[in-house]
């Protein structure tokens, strides 16, 4: 069971008085989990853990169980609280002493729709962070000449995210590919390093191999790896953590057109992920006019952008609406229309933006992401 929820109660309340309104409100939850009352001895040992406020008259529990319950998690705290007999004054006056003390924490309190959602989000958030540790991203030749601002701070990756990225020099996968198709020499990288996905600078196959990789990138990232293009690293680790939320890569495209007033977008790339689309045409690569790029057609609905830059000090998340996907023959070719719930931040695109690259996701996820990268 991935949550756990353990109490906090005053020796001054009757037992059986909160025992039949705890059963009842966690009850109306209607979320699985496993009660632990009073005993943590396995603190920190779920995905989510849960201190439920029962009554006030707590604090100075509370604030004796804490070393003990630091040494078992680094990870925020979060009360749960019905408001009654003086829980949310309680869990209020701990959570600003751990505050104090730099340690971060949250009151789950609302309706019960709101405390039911808000914990499938942070259930959500901590599966995908438990997917990420450990990870294995390979950066096969360096970013392409033109991605200028799209480096990466690997321990900072590691440290944040627990996602390990490893150097491969472009020459391991020529050698690979000499003997056989670029899909199969990516598999034979993948195997070597034991990569959970890559990015790939894969301009120089034109030269090379007078071909391109793109057909191969989207069926690598309709298998569960994480193929990105150019070798853009923080594109890659957006993907990584868009998989890990959606269990699909997210579409890498850079913004064609922009129209500020209104908040419509246009997408645009020479592959994307089999798995994200309908159908699919397969048409030359756009820039070079040689090889394969894919025209993938998406479903419309609901969707959200995003981009972290590669020491994980910034990122940015918009959701929006893919009304249409496009086939115009002077842009790359899958294409996507899309509208932003608020226009006004297509204004980041002109004055602040993150590379140029971003991830299209299917879904809206802002929340998620937004817990993801900054707790």
């Amino acid at each position: 069971m991935s949550l756990a929820i353990y109490t906090l109660t005053s020796e001054l309340h009757d037992e059986r008085s909160v025992q039949s309104y705890t059963q009842e409100y966690l009850g109306s939850l209607r979320v699985e989990y496993e009660f632990r009352g009073s005993d943590y001895a396995d603190f920190g040992s779920h995905q989510l853990h849960l201190i439920y406020v029962r009554t006030g008259g707590t604090e100075g529990i509370f604030k004796r169980l804490l070393p003990m319950l630091r040494e078992k998690s680094k990870r925020p705290f979060y009360f749960l609280t019905s408001g009654r007999s003086n829980s949310l004054a309680a869990s209020m006056e701990i959570l600003s002493f751990l505050q104090q003390n730099g340690i971060e924490g949250e009151i789950l309190h609302g309706s019960i729709e709101y405390v039911r959602t808000r914990i499938q989000t942070l259930l959500k958030t901590e599966e995908a962070r438990q997917f990420l540790q450990g990870k294995r991203l390979g950066v096969i030749g360096k970013p392409s000449d033109w991605l200028i601002s799209s480096d990466a701070d690997y321990d900072a990756v590691r440290r944040r995210l627990g996602i390990e990225l490893t150097d491969i020099p472009m020459q391991e996968l020529m050698i690979a590919i000499d003997s056989c198709d670029i899909y199969t020499g990516l598999h034979t990288i993948i195997s070597k390093y034991r990569l959970n996905g890559f990015t790939l600078r894969c301009f120089d196959l034109l030269s090379a191999m007078k071909t391109t990789g793109c057909f191969a990138l989207a069926r690598l990232n309709s298998e569960g790896f994480v193929a990105g293009c150019e070798g853009d690293v923080p594109a890659m680790i957006s993907m990584m953590m868009v998989r890990a939320l959606t269990g699909v890569s997210g579409f890498q495209a850079n913004p064609a057109r922009i129209n500020p007033e209104t908040g419509e977008l246009l997408f645009a790339h020479c592959t994307i992920p089999l798995d994200m689309v309908e159908r699919y045409e397969l048409d030359t690569h756009f820039e070079s006019g040689i090889g394969v790029g894919v025209r993938g057609f998406m479903k419309g609905g609901p969707v959200t952008l995003f981009k972290v830059s590669g020491d994980l000090s910034r990122h940015f998340i918009a959701e929006g609406m893919l009304t249409a996907s496009g086939s115009e023959p002077d842009l790359c070719r899958t294409q996507q229309h899309i509208l932003l719930s608020e226009k006004t931040q297509a204004a980041y695109f002109l004055t602040n933006p993150i590379g140029n690259h971003h991830i299209v996701a299917p879904g809206h996820i802002g929340t998620l992401l937004k817990n993801l990268i900054e707790d």
